[in-house]
């Protein structure tokens, strides 16, 4: 189910368990979709149910049913920011992931900041290295580390190395380079995990 094809009814709740994976960002926006509706129905149910049952809007359940909006008017925000990130292209997949090999690697990451939004279609993690794919026009790689830097911090992952790379050849040889480099890998799966629990 974590390849995204397979429908989960959980995921609809959380998508967490799938952050990272191959076409993230397009699979969870249809789940955010129908969360949506789900939380719109249930609080437009509610409404009627007790408008019908005692004849006036002033009842309890109508509380209620307002209060349901809120969250189903976060889950609509939810799908804006969806809609507005596209994740990595087939074209480029295809180039990357015959040099990605055995390295840990992530998908569609979206990095929301204070003043920018960074997307990063690939992302590789060897030790205390990230290095990282964008298509985003006029990626501000120092803007982002600037970013990620005292995130990492919090999670006790100093001095880590961050590069970004907007041009795919450019990236497919830095990952060969990852693979022969010798490290402490003792960091990956710690990294890995802060990076999606700060994403989209």
């Amino acid at each position: 189910m974590k390849n995204g094809k397979n429908f989960s009814f959980l995921r609809i709740f959380s998508g967490v368990a799938w952050k990272g994976t191959k076409h993230y960002l397009k699979t969870q926006r249809i789940y955010e979709i129908i969360r949506t509706i789900l939380f719109f129905s249930l609080s437009a149910a509610l409404f009627i149910t007790g408008w019908v049952s005692t004849g006036t809007r002033k009842n309890l359940l109508t509380i209620v049913a307002v209060l349901g909006v809120l969250p189903a008017s976060k889950a609509l925000v939810s799908v804006i920011m969806f809609f507005r990130h596209h994740g990595l292209k087939e074209d480029d997949a295809e180039k990357i992931e015959p040099h990605a090999g055995e390295l840990s690697c992530l998908y569609d990451m979206v990095f929301t900041g204070k003043d920018h939004t960074f997307e990063v279609g690939h992302l590789t993690v060897k030790g205390n290295q990230i290095c990282g794919f964008s298509s985003q026009n006029h990626f501000d790689e120092q803007a982002f580390s600037k970013h990620l830097t005292p995130l990492l911090k919090a999670d006790s992952y100093k001095d880590v190395g961050i590069k970004i790379f907007t041009d795919v050849g450019k990236y497919v040889d830095r990952l060969e380079q990852l693979k022969l480099l010798s490290c402490n890998e003792s960091n990956t799966a710690g990294i890995m995990e802060t990076l999606k629990n700060v994403t989209l």
